[in-house]
């Protein structure tokens, strides 16, 4: 009574292909070998090709406009700023 037998997991199967359809299993079965693909990159370290493939699909009649400074921006030299200095470090 603890384990389920062949036919248990057979009319499991069939009850899930009756109720999802093929296509829609399909779609999950390739977004999860997408996902299973996409974190092996992840553990290898591929993740500057991506990147650089983003670029490459970027069109290249593609402008760019530069963004305006602002104070925020500074790098803050006056005590009192926003941003004050760091404090020096003691060994």
């Amino acid at each position: 009574m603890g384990g389920f037998s062949l036919w248990h997991w057979l009319i499991v199967l069939v009850i899930v292909v009756l109720v999802f359809g093929t296509k829609r299993l399909k779609n999950v079965g390739e977004d999860l070998g997408e996902a299973v693909r996409g974190f092996k990159k992840g553990l290898n370290g591929d993740e500057a090709k991506p990147a650089d493939a983003a670029r490459a699909s970027a069109p290249a009649d593609a402008a760019v406009t530069p963004t305006a400074t602002t104070d925020a921006d500074k790098p803050a030299d006056k005590p009192g700023d926003r941003n004050p200095p760091n404090p020096p470090v003691v060994q």
